[in-house]
């Protein structure tokens, strides 16, 4: 810990209203807050200075869903449909993690967020089948000086059993207070469109808590267009909902996300590979809908946003070629840019969050998450021409030299400081054993393997078996 921090010398994407960028700038942390931003600035006595030159300074990124709990099982799934996804978790092996294993999937899923730049992120926590599954999850996120927030849900059981349970009200009310910014509470079920709505009960009691609601909406064969609807007409569409995905729904559906403020957390990565159906990004735009990015899970993919910032770029602009080429047009000027891309995965998750007055942006006053881009071994990292489209699109996680959160420096020189990794370690591994010895190691082969389907290959009217000399042609 340190009273203040000034980085020096840095390429400053303040990404404050105006998307300021200042070259050969500082950022003075003082305590836990950002107390200047701009060029020259002066070192108070004892400071630690950080030389930020040749590198980007930028606000920690912000990722709006990550089902951290599964951290365990990262890269298992990496050929699954999202069939095979619901098959395994919801109706299968999800319902071996015990209250370690949630543990032990939070605290490598919280370093590995830090470790990414990524300050904040929501733990769409949808395996607490106990409360104590909860305790655990908490646990692990308060064992990391990283800024989350629990989204509280159990894919075992329906939100209006759950929620109504009076220990789920003293969890609650046991483990978080109002007015902490370092640990926020949502509530985390999806409306599947039953007109008999049963989910009423559940959005209820998240009225009652006074606490925002976050949802899967608009992915294919789950949750679709009647669901919005009904959150719509019963009136539990507001400005703090959070709609995952939204890949498959109709204009009607989009216009009532628009019109009570809502903002969708887009995961390209997810979208484009499981099968939620095509990144919507391009629909958002249309929409007026504000847009977070998210990650999604590490049983498929890659966790840190620098993956999500690059695959919503290619998705987008693959769509607005399509659908140009679709009438005979050609795009010649991209409508989404990386500078777009940036702002999602920064101010646009503390937006989505209620928390844009406090993090998103490098502003004086807000609180100081910080993160220096920086890489001197690096042939990728110059030059810095266009500082946001090398965000997007040449960083990676390794380029990440020093993190802030809150005004603590939780990463510097491209390592964690005072992160247990061996203890992550032990505590994984023995979730590992603990799944594949109950599954049996057919079972947890299989899981991992799934069937590939027949690829047939269609008649090709141009191969030929034998060529004759004589009349000098192919035949068949």
């Amino acid at each position: 810990m340190t009273d203040s921090v000034l980085f020096r010398n840095g390429t400053v994407l303040t990404m404050d209203d105006r998307h300021t960028v200042l070259p050969n700038a500082d950022v003075l942390v003082i305590d836990q807050r950002i107390a200047e931003v701009g060029v020259g600035l002066t070192a108070p006595e004892g400071a630690t200075v950080i030389d930020a030159t040749g590198g980007i300074l930028m606000p920690g990124m912000i990722d709006t869903h990550r089902h951290m709990w599964q951290t365990a099982m990262r890269g298992y799934g990496a050929d699954w449909t999202l069939t095979q996804y619901f098959v395994w978790y919801y109706l299968e092996s999800g319902k071996l993690f015990r209250p370690e294993d949630i543990h032990a999937g939070n605290l490598l899923s919280a370093l590995e967020a830090l470790d990414a730049g990524v300050t904040t992120t929501v733990d769409w926590s949808h395996g607490l089948q106990t409360v104590e599954h909860a305790d655990a999850a908490v646990d692990a996120l308060q064992a990391v000086p990283g800024r989350f927030v629990l989204a509280y849900g159990n894919i075992q059981q329906g939100p209006w059993e759950w929620s109504a349970t009076p220990e789920f009200r003293d969890f609650v009310s046991r483990r978080f207070t109002s007015g902490d910014d370092m640990l926020g509470f949502q509530m985390a079920f999806d409306v599947t469109g039953d007109p008999a709505f049963p989910e009423k009960a559940a959005f209820e009691v998240a009225r009652e808590l006074g606490v925002p609601v976050t949802t899967h909406a608009g992915v294919w064969g789950a949750t679709n267009d009647d669901g919005i609807r009904l959150m719509h007409e019963h009136g539990f569409m507001t400005p703090q909902t959070i709609y995952v995905h939204s890949a498959t729904l109709n204009q009607d559906s989009y216009h009532r996300i628009a019109a009570t403020g809502g903002s969708v957390s887009v995961a390209t990565e997810s979208e484009q590979s499981a099968g939620q159906g095509y990144p919507p990004t391009w629909a958002l735009r249309d929409h007026g809908i504000p847009v977070s990015l998210s990650q999604d899970t590490s049983v498929w993919w890659s966790a840190d946003l620098f993956s999500a910032m690059r695959t919503t770029l290619g998705a987008d602009r693959s769509r607005e070629h399509m659908e140009a080429h679709r009438k005979a047009e050609t795009v010649t000027h991209l409508h989404l840019r990386a500078e777009q891309v940036v702002d999602w995965a920064t101010r646009g998750g503390s937006k989505a969050l209620g928390m844009d007055s406090v993090v998103g942006s490098l502003e004086p006053g807000k609180k100081a998450d910080v993160v220096l881009l920086k890489n001197d071994d690096s042939p990728a990292m110059f030059p810095i021409l266009n500082p946001y489209g090398h965000v997007a699109f040449q960083a990676q996680r390794g380029d990440v030299h020093t993190v802030l959160v809150n005004g603590r420096i939780v990463k510097q020189d491209h390592k964690l400081v005072g992160a247990d990794l061996a203890a992550a370690r032990e505590k994984i591994g023995r979730t590992v054993e603990y799944l594949r010895a109950t599954l049996g190691e057919e079972a947890w082969t299989r899981g991992m393997n799934p069937d590939v389907p027949e690829t047939k290959v269609g008649e090709n009217p141009y191969q030929y078996t034998e060529w004759d000399a004589g009349s000098a042609q192919w035949k068949h």
